[in-house]
């Protein structure tokens, strides 16, 4: 989503989405070559040893582990972030190629898998069949998934014990819970009625399981809808994200509260903008 000159990175519940699209297209299809016209992309090794180990692959299924999509083939595991800009498309032979599209994938029905990234932050790891993900430079610093049965009013109270950094800052430590980004942290703060500045040590027990109860709500109405920024994906892939029309805080700044009426506000919370309502979400003193 792209609103008063910002663009908003792709959070789980994008994801989410793009892993389900991909799954219900690709999935069982070989590689037949691979072309990839940014190589710096491709971190844990060379381009051309990557193109070779994964060329004749077939993709067996494709998974989501915070913000990272992980395409599961017989001998590997490709690990893809999307960054700020990453899309997927999955179009024919003759599609006419723009100068964003660094990894092109032509699969074996004729069709082919590209990749987009405007900025060229994406990355993409590759990682034999066998080896336990969770023990990658990229896995394990990451916290717990929050619709599994770990992320529970329990396991914050612990994370947030004796912690002044603000409440926003610590959910988007990605080392706590993994895949809530800026839209989804204001969102779930703004129903839990916590100012975004709260120190996370103050938060009540009611208030953290606040916290747990709408994460998991909020991301989960999210998936249904398709996301809040996968925009691209409508016409390509049949995907229309429209979480947006149930933002209540989030790029709405000026715009009245839907509970109160109060006009929403906007500050900056550890470099981030941050919209919430100062009736609604009150900083304890």
């Amino acid at each position: 989503m792209k609103k008063d000159g910002l663009i908003a990175m792709p959070e789980l519940p994008e994801v989410e989405t793009v892993k389900n699209v991909l799954n219900s297209q690709i999935k069982g299809l070989r590689i037949k070559e691979i072309e990839l016209r940014y190589e710096p992309m491709v971190k844990n090794m060379s381009a051309d040893v990557f193109k070779e180990k994964l060329t004749n692959q077939v993709i067996e299924e494709i998974s989501r582990r915070g913000k990272y999509l992980v395409f599961h083939f017989q001998d590997y595991q490709l690990l893809s972030h999307l960054r700020m800009e990453g899309k997927y498309f999955y179009e024919a032979d003759d599609f006419e190629l723009n100068k964003h599209i660094h990894a092109i994938f032509k699969l074996d029905n004729g069709r082919q898998l590209l990749y987009q990234d405007t900025r060229k932050f994406g990355t993409f790891h590759l990682y034999e069949k066998g080896q336990d993900l969770e023990e990658t430079s990229a896995f394990k610093v990451l916290g717990v998934e929050p619709f599994s049965d770990e992320f529970t009013p329990a396991y914050v109270k612990g994370k947030i014990k004796g912690k002044k950094k603000p409440i926003k800052s610590l959910l988007l430590d990605q080392s706590v819970v993994c895949g809530l980004g800026n839209i989804y942290v204001d969102e779930v703060l703004f129903r839990a009625k916590i100012h975004p500045l709260t120190p996370s040590y103050e938060l009540s027990d009611n208030e953290i399981e606040n916290v747990v109860k709408y994460t998991v709500e909020v991301l989960a109405k999210a998936i249904s809808l398709g996301g809040t920024t996968i925009r691209t994906f409508t016409s390509t892939h049949g995907v229309s994200g429209t979480f947006q029309e149930e933002l209540l805080v989030h790029q709405r700044l000026g715009e009245v509260c839907k509970i109160c009426e109060t006009p929403i506000e906007k500050i900056k919370v550890g470099g981030r903008g941050t919209y919430f309502c100062p009736t609604c979400q009150i900083i304890k003193s």
